[in-house]
């Protein structure tokens, strides 16, 4: 698909090494990007680059950490910054999931999902983002949240403190950006066949037992590709769309969740407007 926004753009992209962050990482580079790339496991991750550079696309760096571990993020910030400079567009799609109720959810569930879910992308984006801003050349903030990032779903409180969570800081940056020509996009997932169905936890729940596989079987037949995902990420780039979309149903469901959006987004951006004028 063309793309206007990213061609000849440096691209970084968390989660490269499978699902939705390797099939974004595929097109972004078919459409002319430079990419810089990062997972937690070297080995997807060097499968990743050989498929791009075997496609004709350029990976310049690609680097196999946690993007919870702060100080690794740092590091791989100075490097990055001190050979290439800022970024062109960041994408934060990394992410783990485990479901349950609280009475089965362990801590070591909470704490996982809000170090990887939303202390990542905020590692990510305070590296990254202020050298864009710096630099005066604009540019584009992908974070990928879910469905559970809008909406109440069962079993998910867990997840969704973290994806609520990555909601609220790009609603935020979404209008403080904005001054800096940064567009944000917050990509809003509901079901999608990658790895992560057939490794998520379930708290109190015994993966093998035959009604657990036929839903998760139900679930894996309506959901869509992560390449369906990776092309409504560019599309939304390209159309400067904040909330991006894979399916109509989670659509459907927000707007019954809020239906008044337009005068809330004039108030916000109103607000934004005279906050930033303090800055000056």
């Amino acid at each position: 698909m063309p793309s206007r926004s990213l061609t000849g753009k440096k691209c970084l992209i968390t989660g490269a090494g499978s699902g939705i962050g390797r099939a974004t990482a595929l097109l972004a580079a078919n459409v002319g990007a430079d990419l810089f790339l990062t997972d937690v496991n070297d080995v997807s991750l060097a499968e990743t680059v050989d498929l791009v550079r075997a496609s004709g696309g350029t990976v310049s760096v690609a680097d196999a950490f946690d993007v919870s571990d702060y100080d690794r993020v740092v590091q791989f910030g100075a490097d990055v910054h001190g050979r290439f400079a800022s970024m062109d567009i960041v994408m934060n799609i990394a992410g783990i999931s485990a479901w349950g109720t609280i009475e089965n959810l362990e801590h070591r569930q909470w704490k996982a999902m809000v170090d990887v879910n939303l202390m990542g992308p905020i590692h990510i984006m305070e590296v990254f983002i202020p050298p864009m801003i710096r630099a005066g050349r604009g540019g584009h903030l992908v974070n990928v949240s879910s469905a559970a990032g809008l909406l109440a779903l069962p079993w998910h409180a867990a997840y969704s403190a973290s994806k609520f969570g990555l909601r609220g800081v790009s609603e935020v940056l979404r209008f403080d950006l904005k001054r800096h020509g940064i567009g944000v996009s917050l990509v809003v997932p509901g079901g999608v066949r990658t790895p992560l169905v057939g490794t998520v936890e379930i708290a109190g729940i015994d993966r093998n037992d035959p009604r657990v596989q036929k839903l998760v079987g139900r679930f894996e037949r309506r959901a869509v590709s992560p390449e369906k995902v990776a092309e409504c990420i560019v599309r939304g780039i390209d159309k400067g769309r904040y909330l991006v979309y894979t399916s109509g149903d989670i659509r459907f469901g927000y707007w019954w969740a809020r239906k008044f959006s337009l005068p809330y987004e004039y108030v916000m951006q109103l607000a934004n407007n005279q906050f930033s004028k303090l800055l000056k």
